[in-house]
Formats: C-alpha cells, structure tokens, sequence
C-alpha cells in the first residue's frame, strides 16, 4: 500500500510537474510534508499574484501548470486572476485546501463551504473528491482536463487530512501512467471546402488567435499565407504572439469594435478566423459586423466559441491540424498580389518635459534583444506599443485576454522562471504596476533576472479616454499623485533606475537585460488622450 501524498506527487512527475506555484495556510501543510528534494515551490505572497505567476509559466513552458491556495480565503483572493487565466485558455490545475472532514459538517473555521461554488464559471471542472482515496483520481482528471481544447483551468478542493491515507499502490501507477490524447483535428470535408474557396476568393484575408500559438503552429500559419498571398491580421484583445509581426504579411491588430473591425477590413472578400473568438468586442461601437460583400469562416477548438459567433460558419477543430490542411489543399496563388507590409511607425517624438510613449517604445524595439519575451500591461499605451515594437518569430508576446488587471508583473515572473535563458521584458502602467506588486519580491527572491519598464504618468489615462468616448465627465478617482514606485521597489529588493532620455533608457535595458537579478525602471512620460488614438 501507499499514501494519497505519495501518490499525488508521483501523479505530478507522470505529467511532467515539478514546479509548484502557492501562497499555503495552515489547511495545505499536510500536503507539503516532506516535501520531495526534486519539486520547486514558487511563492508568491499574494494569491492573485501566484495565478498569475502560474498563468505566465504555463504559456511560455507549454505545460500545465500546478497552484496551490489556501482553502476559500486564497481560492477568493485568486478569483480574479482565474478569470484571466481562463480568457487565456491557460492550462492550470488550481487546488486548494480544506477542514478536516471530521469537521466540514459543522463547518469549523477554515470550511471551504460549498467549495466547487466559488471558482465557477471561471474554471473548466471543480471538484472536491468524496473520499481521501479518490484524490489521485481527482487531480488525474483535472489534469486531463485542462489541457484538453480549449485549455484552463480547473479545481480541485482537497481536505487536509486526506494526504496520510492509504491508497491501493497498483491503481495509484495506473492513473500516473495513463495518457490522455487531446488533439482533435476538423473533419477534411470542410477544410478542402474551405480551400477551394480561399484559392478562388479575391482578397481574401487570415485572422489568428492564441489557439496559433499555443499549438505551436505560428510556423505553419506562415507558410498557409505565403502559398496563398494573404494577409494576417491578429484577432483583437490577443494576447500572445500569433505571427510574426516583421513579416510583409502582417498587416497589424484588429481594433475591438464592431464597426472598427468591419473598416479595418474593408475590401476583403473572405474572411478566415483561425484560434481566437469572432470577435472580442469592446467597448460597443455598432455597426455592420463585416464589410459589404464579405463572408467568413470561424476555425476553433472551443464549441462554445463556434456558436455564440454573431457572424459567420463555423469548423470545430484544432487551430494547427486545420492550418496544416488549409496549406496542403489551398492552390498557390499565381495571380494574387502578395500583401505589402505595415508601414513604418511615425517618427521619434521629442517632447519637452519628458518622453512621450512613442520614444519609449521606439527606444525599447531596438535596445531588447530579438529574443525576448515581452510582456504588456500598459492600457493606455498598447496602440503605440503594438506599432512600434515589432516582436518576430524568435520572439514571444503575453497579453492578458481577460481585461483584468493584475496579470503582467507576475506573467514576467513566471515567464522568466519557464525560461530563464531568455530575456522577459514587462512594459507596465504605473497604474497596474500595484495589483500585484508582491510579484517583485518574487522575482528577488527567487533571483528572477526581469526587466520591468514602468511608464508613468500618474494617472489612469486609459479611463481618461473611455470618458471622452463615454461622454462622460467629472470622473473621481483617475489621479495617482504622490507614488514612489522606485522606493517600493527598492525595498522588495529590485535594482532601480530613473531615466528621461532615450539615451538613458537604452543604457538601463541594456543593462538590465544582462543582470542577475531583476531591475525596475521609472520612465516618466508625456501623454495626452489624443496619444490614445494613434
């Protein structure tokens, strides 16, 4: 016989688990007895932030990641990151723990009560398994499901006294060893349509998501535009690196409205959505869902997806399997012009006073090495960033899809922590900076070598420009006086630097990227809402 804990352990090395990302309490300490030499516990000291840590590393690795929470206090405080791990499509297997069961009837301190209720809807499948027996069962099949499409998250609650149990060893190796295969290709039938229509369409043009990347197909989709002359847009509100954004194909980002996405369009015959949601909207700007004359065609593992589109047919299926067919059927194009490239980002602007935006970004796009990873959450300053920092195919983006606050500072962490030979640079607002400001001590903790770029304006100018768009004024609560990032930093112990000139800012990236450990820079900015519509 064995134990639930050593099962679970040898659960988690079956599936290529040895990180751990938590904040524990007392209702998780029975599950860390003895905790084995080859796992790495990551702590964060906020839960939000160890989510978001978990979210980051699991994009970058490709695996599944692994968070442990404290009963229905932590599992409450990680909410909102979830939400955004779910909008991600982030495989994560979220536990928590839970009273003794002697004790869960009466429901004594630390009772996680009806504790599948609290994660839902943001989470796949929750589950609290009805005997200490079933846990290895339980967190098979959460793992299971949440790398199957569309990825996320799952929870599982587990009772603190359950780890010391005896469980039936031989069923304990069967659940470790057994494999799960989840990718689903689209039937052939439709692809070849599809095809046929894509090679005898005028204009027609590509739109990829996240499925794209996650799959590993970002390759395969070049290839898919280069035999057929199209150009590739990335979905609106993505939030990883779909295509190459150096390439002459890419031709940029989708705005998020109804009417923008339809202009931005305009001209193209067939439209093909590849991996991300047709579409996400926001903020509401009616208006006609695609150009005159367009029709579209929706490719998505998600069957959710597939029927909550406002526009369009749908193929349920793989992202990579179906662009792998879309280029094995498609005819090259002979007659059709290949797409001409993004124009080059307006000129330097030199303000007095300060740097604007625009400076920065065109500073950071050539001190970063190609290499890098980058990580956004600068709201007011996406635009410029996504027109001036033209992340290639050695690159890689994380973005949160969800709209929450919260994800970028950890993400980098965790992004750093899955790939600690490449450079991960993380833009943020100086208003996101403190949902989860933990995250830094993290970083120096663990001797995360992040290079965090905080753009300050002292203010939340993104709210500043949905109330001229809202028509709305009077606003209380969008001024940040009177924060000193640098000291806050300082003293969870990053490195700081305080730069106002491009030349400044290159020299700080260059050396950051290099050091040790991790290093913050203040770069105060000039913005204005009318920066916001570039």
């Amino acid at each position: 016989m064995s134990i639930v804990r050593t099962a679970v352990f040898d659960l988690f090395r079956a599936h290529g688990i040895t990180t751990i990302f938590g904040n524990p309490g007392s209702t998780e300490l029975p599950m860390l007895n003895e905790f084995p030499g080859d796992f790495r516990y990551v702590l964060g000291l906020q839960e939000a932030v160890v989510v978001g840590m978990a979210d980051g590393f699991a994009q970058v690795s490709h695996t599944t990641a692994l968070v442990n929470l404290h009963t229905s206090a932590g599992l409450g405080n990680a909410m909102g990151a979830i939400v955004n791990a779910a909008a991600n499509r982030t495989p994560m297997v979220v536990t928590a723990g839970q009273q003794v069961r002697a004790m869960m009837t009466m429901e004594a301190l630390l009772t996680n009560t009806d504790a599948t209720m609290l994660p839902r809807p943001a989470v796949k499948w929750s589950y609290e398994p009805p005997r200490a027996q079933d846990v290895p069962a339980a967190l098979a099949r959460a793992f299971h499901l949440a790398s199957s499409p569309p990825a996320g998250p799952v929870f599982v609650s587990l009772p603190m006294d359950d780890f010391d149990a005896e469980v039936d060893e031989a069923e304990s190796l069967t659940l470790a060893r057994r494999k799960v295969v989840s990718r689903t290709p689209p039937m052939p039938g439709p692809i070849a349509d599809l095809a046929r229509r894509l090679s005898s369409a005028v204009n027609p043009a590509l739109v990829l998501g996240g499925e794209v990347a996650s799959t590993g197909a970002i390759e395969v989709a070049v290839a898919l535009s280069e035999r057929a002359a199209l150009p590739v847009w990335t979905a609106p509100l993505e939030g990883r690196l779909c295509f190459p954004q150096d390439h002459p194909h890419f031709q940029g980002f989708l705005p998020p409205g109804i009417s923008l996405v339809s202009a931005a369009l305009g001209g193209h015959d067939l439209i093909v959505v590849i991996g991300a949601p047709v579409f996400r909207y926001y903020p509401y700007l009616p208006g006609a869902f695609l150009p005159e004359g367009a029709s579209l065609v929706h490719i998505t593992s998600d069957p959710q997806e597939a029927a909550k589109a406002p526009v369009g047919d749908a193929i349920v299926g793989d992202a990579r399997s179906a662009l792998e067919l879309l280029t094995e059927y498609v005819t090259p194009s002979g007659r059709r012009v290949p797409p001409r490239g993004r124009p080059q980002p307006e000129p330097d602007l030199v303000e007095e006073g300060g740097m604007s935006p625009i400076s920065v970004f065109a500073a950071l796009a050539e001190a970063v090495p190609s290499h890098a990873i980058w990580v956004n959450e600068s709201p007011s300053n996406s635009l410029m960033f996504q027109d001036h920092v033209r992340i290639g195919a050695d690159g890689a983006y994380l973005f949160t899809t969800g709209g929450g606050l919260g994800f970028g500072l950890p993400a980098a962490v965790g992004a750093q922590l899955a790939a600690p030979r490449r450079p991960v640079v993380a833009v943020m607002g100086d208003g996101s900076m403190h949902y989860a400001l933990p995250a830094m001590w993290t970083a120096a903790a663990y001797g995360v070598p992040l290079t965090v770029i905080v753009l300050t304006n002292r203010e939340y100018a993104i709210l500043k420009w949905f109330g001229r768009l809202e028509k709305v004024s009077g606003i209380p609560g969008l001024e940040l006086p009177g924060i000193d990032i640098r000291s806050i930093a300082e003293g969870y112990g990053l490195a700081t630097r305080h730069v106002t000139t491009r030349d400044e800012l290159t020299a700080a990236v260059a050396s950051a990227v290099s050091a040790k450990g991790p290093t913050l820079i203040e770069v105060p900015i000039i913005s204005t809402i009318e920066d916001l519509n570039r």
